[in-house]
């Protein structure tokens, strides 16, 4: 396959994952400032399965579409309010920790103890990043924040981490066995 289809296969794979993230945020536990979402499960997930740059794209056009008005984000919302309300630091820290997640697997071997330690980076970088920005949005005082933005959020994003890095090398190991991996991320893949 030449490297402009392998490219476009890897593009629409990434714009797969941005509606499965669309898909999970809809898996909602309602708590007072932020809610718990399956969003950052499928974050994990995309940046396991497709590496830092797909994956990192997948969260960046979940992030676009919604932001243009598409009910993608938790409880079907959408638009530039949310992406610059209370919770948009979630959001938008869902690039960079996809990013981060996706790079530690590449540069470590893929396995699910390496996927596992990658997951709960990226989980503390988005909390970290979305407390700082609930804070600030929310006019929030320190111990709030951390009281309403991260610690509620933490037993959940492990178990959110286990399972991306579990069920992230399943699919990747897979998807390598078939072909439908870049050469460099089978290469990684153990």
């Amino acid at each position: 396959m030449s490297a402009q289809h392998e490219r476009l296969r890897m593009m629409l794979t990434a714009a797969l994952f941005a509606a499965i993230i669309g898909i999970f945020a809809q898996i909602t536990i309602p708590l007072p400032f932020v809610p718990i979402t399956g969003q950052t499960l499928a974050v994990g997930l995309a940046a396991t399965i497709l590496g830092s740059r797909y994956g990192a794209l997948s969260a960046l056009l979940y992030m676009l579409v919604g932001a243009v008005g598409v009910p993608v984000f938790s409880g079907m919302s959408a638009g530039m309010s949310i992406i610059f309300g209370p919770t948009g630091g979630y959001i938008i820290s869902f690039v960079l920790s996809a990013f981060f997640i996706g790079w530690y697997i590449e540069k470590t071997k893929a396995t699910v103890p390496q996927a596992f330690s990658a997951n709960l980076i990226g989980m503390v970088i988005n909390l970290a990043f979305g407390t700082v920005w609930l804070k600030i949005f929310a006019e929030l005082s320190w111990m709030e924040a951390l009281a309403a933005g991260f610690l509620p959020f933490i037993i959940g994003g492990i178990i959110k981490a286990f399972l991306a890095a579990w069920i992230g090398i399943e699919v990747r190991k897979r998807l390598a066995s078939a072909r439908l991996l870049p050469q460099s991320t089978k290469n990684r893949t153990a």
